[in-house]
């Protein structure tokens, strides 16, 4: 193998992806603590369904653009204009893309905060049968929403910097935002002041600070905001030809819980609250290790698309979509196994009773029966938009999307916001299967690890009947998931699978 091809190897991909699940594991632990106190201090009730709203319409945008078009679509043209025309020049289109999208976003701002109420009646209708959690959410989306004003920032920040081989400073913005918002929920609850609107404050002023945290790495890597610019950049074209269709193609997962947050506001007082509280569970493995094996994967497969290089693309795949389903099957079957107990534990106190504990486990497992599939979208993606194939993802999305739409109406009759849950887990792992059938038709058959996969498939469910078949107090339980981690290592490593290597190789050379 070539020095190109080292580059691209599994094990530089993995320490890419350790960088990147490192920084994010330090967000998500506090993303934890944060969600403990938002439990604590607000609850499930009406006002916490206003505040979950209004973090919606921002949060999906950050999680579009920070996690998914922008940064999916400017990389591989960067990484173009870059090698054929040198950085200077790739940093002519981050200085005019930074300007575009004040301009875009900054109008799109403006306009949410003038129609907030008809915005917040298209995404919690329900909202419209009880005015003062209306009224209240109305005014927590004007808070709230010019955070994605800065957000998009940061995420054409993580965009130049993971082009640039830097991982660490975007997978660590994330835990300013929840560093900012404990502190706010804590002032609020300490001095006897309105939660949510709090929060909402919170949630802007976490912005700003992200968006400032990234100015010295990019000024370390040699890059300033200060020089030359062009609106007509010929690769800012390039660049909203392929992030159109990605805003909606990227975003499927998205998209299916805002449809199951309107849906929610429909049934019982706190449906909103469970969903939201359950998908944040869901959010650790997905955001921890899907989310960074993908980021770190991105710029390679763009790089080997360029070159033509698809023995290798293929590979990288091959490792990408591995290294995800490695974490994925039994942190699915972890959270199966043990929905009531970490609910009971993380959330279970202060204004969060009983049946808020019961509702969102339930939530849990319909949610986590297709974190599989809503963390092998991310590789899934990245390869079509390293191939600069934008049109096919965005088709595929929206047949799952109709299929959510209609599972929600059926399943919600009977399950309640549990049947929205498993609605969007189905609706994922239909949008998979189409993604994988689609790949073979482009670059040929390329899923080659299938025995892999089925290793790891029986060794996670292993672990949930053992979870299921020892009963122990929630606190044990959730005391013993080192434990369960550890098992299934040892099972994996058993079974001869290939990413329990690479996991040991990243260890062995951090700590030697």
């Amino acid at each position: 193998m070539n020095s190109k091809q080292d580059k691209h190897s599994s094990g530089s991909l993995a320490r890419k992806a350790s960088v990147v699940a490192g920084a994010t594991l330090l967000s998500r632990v506090l993303g934890f603590i944060r969600d403990l106190i938002i439990a604590f201090a607000l609850g499930a009730g009406p006002m916490a369904d206003a505040f979950f709203v209004a973090f919606r319409l921002p949060n999906l945008l950050r999680r579009l653009f920070a996690e998914g078009s922008l940064t999916m679509a400017f990389i591989p043209v960067f990484t173009k204009t870059r090698d054929l025309h040198g950085q200077e020049e790739a940093f002519i289109l981050a200085r005019s893309v930074q300007l575009w999208l004040l301009i875009i976003v900054g109008i799109i701002t403006l306009l949410a905060i003038i129609f907030a109420a008809p915005l917040t009646a298209l995404i919690a209708p329900g909202f419209k049968n009880d005015p003062e959690t209306f009224d209240a959410a109305v005014t927590l989306v004007r808070i709230c929403f010019p955070y994605i004003l800065f957000i998009s920032a940061v995420a054409l920040c993580m965009g130049i910097l993971n082009s640039l081989n830097h991982f660490f400073a975007p997978a660590a913005a994330p835990a300013i935002m929840n560093l900012t918002l404990i502190a706010f929920a804590l002032s609020a609850y300490l001095s006897g002041g309105e939660v949510a609107l709090f929060l909402s404050a919170g949630v802007f002023f976490s912005g700003i600070l992200q968006w400032f945290f990234q100015y010295p790495f990019l000024k370390k890597a040699g890059f300033s905001w200060k020089g030359s610019y062009s609106l007509s950049h010929p690769g800012i074209s390039r660049i909203g030809k392929l992030m159109l269709p990605t805003i909606f193609g990227a975003a499927v997962y998205q998209i299916n819980i805002l449809i199951g947050t309107i849906l929610a506001s429909f049934l019982a007082a706190g449906s909103i609250s469970y969903l939201y509280y359950a998908d944040r569970l869901v959010q650790f493995p997905l955001g921890v290790f899907a989310v960074a094996i993908s980021t770190a994967a991105l710029p390679s497969l763009s790089s080997l698309a360029g070159q033509g290089d698809i023995t290798n693309f293929k590979k990288t795949l091959n490792t990408s979509l591995n290294l995800t389903l490695f974490i994925a099957l039994p942190s699915t079957a972890g959270l199966i196994g043990l929905s009531y107990p970490l609910i009971e534990i993380i959330f279970g106190r202060g204004e969060f009773g009983p049946t808020a504990i019961q509702a969102t486990s339930l939530a849990l497992v319909g949610f986590a029966a297709g974190l599989p599939a809503f963390s092998c979208v991310r590789p899934l993606i990245s390869a079509f938009y390293a191939l600069e194939d934008t049109k096919t993802p965005v088709k595929i999305a929206v047949v799952s999307l109709i299929v959510n739409i209609i599972l929600s109406i059926v399943l919600m009759q009977k399950l309640q916001h549990t049947g929205l849950a498993l609605a969007a887990s189905i609706s994922s792992w239909v949008n998979i299967i189409l993604l994988i059938l689609a790949l073979n038709k482009k670059i040929g058959r390329w899923l080659t690890e299938t025995r892999s996969i089925l290793k790891m498939t029986g060794a996670s469910c292993v672990l949930l009947l053992s979870i299921k078949f020892l009963s122990m107090p929630s606190w044990a339980a959730v005391a013993c998931i080192p434990v369960w981690g550890m098992a299934y290592f040892m099972l994996a490593r058993a079974l001869q699978i290939p990413e329990t290597i690479m996991i040991l190789k990243i260890f062995y050379r951090k700590s030697s």
